[in-house]
C-alpha cells in the first residue's frame, strides 16, 4: 500500500503537506460547495470502469448540420422544476504554454460524456484603447498582467453558467486584438473546465472553483511551445515573441502566477502527457458525478393526484368537432393517411385556440371605407415555437399556417432505456430569444418529464415562465400537475385530458403511439411519442 501511495505521489506531486490543512486530497477537494454547473448526474458503471488510455468513439451523431449527442444529459433539476445542484467547475492554472488546454481535452476525452465545457481565459481580454493598440502591436502591451483581463465579466459569466443559465462568450481575435462581434452561445455542461494563466487571480472566481488544479511545467518548454504557437497560430515574428516573453511573460509568472501554485488542490508536473495524475482527477469528476444522480420521472409517475386541475390548464372546447376527430384519431383501425389529415386538423384548432392566450392591446385602423375600426394586435415582442422531437415536429405546419414568420426552435429528449429518465440530446433555439412568448409543443404528455425538461432549457435561456405556452394534443391528468406543480406560471393547452397512465406510463384510454402511428413505424425501433420517450435512442 505504501509503495502504491508513493508511486502516485511521485507521479502526481500533490501538495501533501497541504492536505491536511486543506482536505486537498483527492476525495475531498471540492467537496465544500459541489458547484459543478450542470453536472452530469449519471455515469453509467461501464464508463466508470473504462480505463482513460482507451480510445473511444465520441458520443454523437452527426446529421448534415445537426450534432445529435447519443449519450444525453439527465435531469439536471428536482421534481419542483429547480436545479438541485450547480455544476462541478475545474479551475485550471498554470504558466503561458503549460498544457493547461492539453490537460483539460484529456480530462474531457476520459469522461467520455458530451455535457463537458471548456471555457478559456482568453476569451475574456479587456477591449484595447487605441493607444493599447498601438503598444500591443509592437509587442509592448503586457497581456500577462490581471488588468489585461475583464475579470467582472469573467465572473459573471461562469457563476451564471453555474448555475445553468446560457451564457454568451465573447470571441477574441488575438490578431487583431480585439472581440469579434458576434459572440458564441455556451449552455448545458455537467461539468465546467476553465483555464487560463489567471485562473486564481481573484477572490471572487476561487469561490467558484470546486477543484483547482496547477499545471507545472519546465520554463525552457513552456518557452518552446510559446515560440511555436504565437509564431504559427497568431502571426507574430520570433523577435517579438522573445522581446515579450522577457519583458512580461516570464516577470508575470514569478509574480502573479507561480504563487498561486500553494493554492492548488492538485498539482500536476508535465501537462498532459501525465496520465496517472489525470486517471485521479477523473475518478473524483465522476464520484461528484454520481452524488448529482436524480430520480425525477420516477418521483413524478409515483406522485398522489388528489388536486383539481390547475387554473393555468385550458382545455379546447369539447364540441361535435372536436369529439368527432378524437373518435377518429383514437381509433386503432383508423389508416396511416387519415391519421394524419385528421391530426392535422385538430392540431390548427389547437393551435388556433393557443394564440388566444398570447397578450394584445387595443388598435385602430382605416378601412378601405375610410372609417375606423377598433380591434386588437400582438403586444408581445416575438413568437417562437419549439417543439419536442420527434412528434412535436407535426405541428410546426399548423403553427406556421397561422403565424407568419414565426421563428422555429427544436429540443431533442430521450428516455435513457437503464434508468427511465428523460435525456436532453440535442438543442437548436433562435437568438435572443429571452423576451419571446413561446409555444412550446409536443404530441402527448403523460408523466411530464420531458415537457419539464424542456421548459427547464427554456427558463435556463432566460425566457419567462409566463410566457411559455405549452400545448399538447393529449395530456394525462399526471402530466398535467407535474407541469403545473414545477412551473406554476407557464400555460397548459390540449384538446383533451385524459385520467391515467400505465405501468408503461402510457397515457390511458390515450392515442397510441403518436409517432409510429403518424410517421408509419412500426414499433420496433427506439422512438417513441408517449411524453418523453419521443427521440433517438441510444
Amino acid at each position: 500500500m505504501f509503495m502504491a501511495m508513493s508511486e502516485i505521489y511521485r507521479e502526481c506531486r500533490i501538495p501533501l503537506m497541504e492536505c491536511g490543512k486543506k482536505g486537498s486530497s483527492l476525495s475531498d477537494s471540492g467537496s465544500g460547495e459541489d458547484s459543478l454547473d450542470r453536472l452530469l448526474p449519471t455515469v453509467s458503471s461501464a464508463l466508470r470502469r473504462k480505463s482513460t488510455s482507451l480510445k473511444t468513439e465520441p458520443p454523437l451523431l452527426r446529421t448534415g448540420t445537426r450534432t445529435i449527442y447519443t449519450a444525453g444529459r439527465p435531469p439536471w433539476y428536482d421534481e419542483h422544476g429547480a436545479q438541485s445542484k450547480d455544476a462541478f467547475v475545474i479551475g485550471l492554472c498554470g504558466g503561458s504554454a503549460s498544457g493547461k488546454t492539453t490537460v483539460a481535452n484529456k480530462i474531457i476525452e476520459a469522461l467520455d460524456v458530451p455535457w463537458v465545457v471548456l471555457l478559456s481565459m482568453d476569451s475574456f481580454y479587456k477591449v484595447l484603447t487605441a493607444e493599447e493598440q498601438t503598444l500591443a502591436a509592437s509587442n509592448d502591451y503586457n497581456f500577462d498582467h490581471p488588468g489585461a483581463f475583464d475579470f467582472e465579466l469573467l465572473v459573471a459569466t461562469l457563476r451564471k453558467l453555474k448555475q445553468g443559465k446560457s451564457v454568451k462568450i465573447p470571441v477574441y481575435d488575438f490578431t487583431t486584438h480585439s472581440r469579434h462581434k458576434d459572440w458564441k452561445n455556451l449552455y448545458g455542461a455537467s461539468v465546467i473546465i476553465f483555464e487560463g494563466i489567471m485562473s486564481f487571480a481573484d477572490k471572487e472566481l476561487l469561490q467558484l472553483l470546486d477543484m483547482k488544479i496547477f499545471v507545472d511545467t519546465d520554463s525552457d518548454i513552456r518557452l518552446v511551445r510559446r515560440l511555436r504557437r504565437d509564431i504559427t497560430e497568431r502571426g507574430r515574428d520570433i523577435e517579438g515573441v522573445i522581446k515579450q516573453y522577457n519583458k512580461f511573460v516570464k516577470p508575470a509568472f514569478e509574480q502573479y502566477i507561480e504563487p498561486t501554485m500553494r493554492l492548488a488542490d492538485i498539482v500536476v508536473p508535465r501537462g498532459g502527457g501525465n496520465m496517472v495524475a489525470i486517471d485521479l482527477i477523473v475518478q473524483h469528476v465522476q464520484s461528484q458525478l454520481e452524488e448529482r444522480e436524480l430520480s425525477v420521472r420516477a418521483v413524478l409517475a409515483s406522485a398522489p393526484q388528489t388536486q383539481p386541475l390547475p387554473q393555468t390548464l385550458s382545455v379546447l372546447e369539447s364540441s361535435p368537432q372536436v369529439r368527432g376527430l378524437h373518435t377518429i384519431i383514437r381509433n386503432k383501425e383508423t389508416s396511416r393517411d387519415e391519421f394524419i389529415f385528421y391530426s392535422k386538423r385538430l392540431m390548427r384548432l389547437l393551435i388556433e385556440h393557443a394564440l388566444t392566450f398570447l397578450p394584445s392591446k387595443p388598435s385602430t385602423v382605416q378601412t378601405p371605407q375610410g372609417q375606423e375600426y377598433e380591434g386588437r394586435s400582438f403586444s408581445g415582442k416575438g413568437i417562437t415555437g419549439v417543439s419536442i422531437l420527434r412528434a412535436g415536429e407535426t405541428m410546426e405546419p399548423a403553427l406556421r399556417a397561422v403565424c407568419k414568420d414565426v421563428r422555429i426552435g427544436k429540443i431533442l429528449i430521450q428516455t435513457n432505456l437503464d434508468s427511465g429518465e428523460p435525456e436532453l440530446h440535442y438543442l437548436r433555439l433562435p437568438k435572443d430569444i429571452s423576451e419571446d412568448h413561446v409555444i412550446l409543443m409536443d404530441s402527448t404528455v403523460s408523466t411530464g418529464a420531458a415537457a419539464m425538461m424542456a421548459v427547464r432549457v427554456l427558463l435556463d435561456h432566460d425566457v419567462q415562465e409566463e410566457n411559455i405556452l405549452l400545448v399538447s394534443l393529449l395530456m394525462a391528468e399526471l402530466g398535467v400537475h407535474s407541469v403545473a406543480y414545477a412551473f406554476p406560471r407557464v400555460r397548459i393547452i390540449t384538446t383533451a385530458v385524459d385520467e391515467s397512465v400505465d405501468d408503461l406510463l402510457q397515457v390511458i384510454p390515450g392515442i397510441g403511439d403518436f409517432g409510429d402511428r403518424y410517421f408509419g413505424t412500426d414499433g420496433t425501433s427506439n422512438w417513441s411519442d408517449d411524453d418523453d420517450q419521443d427521440t433517438l435512442s441510444h
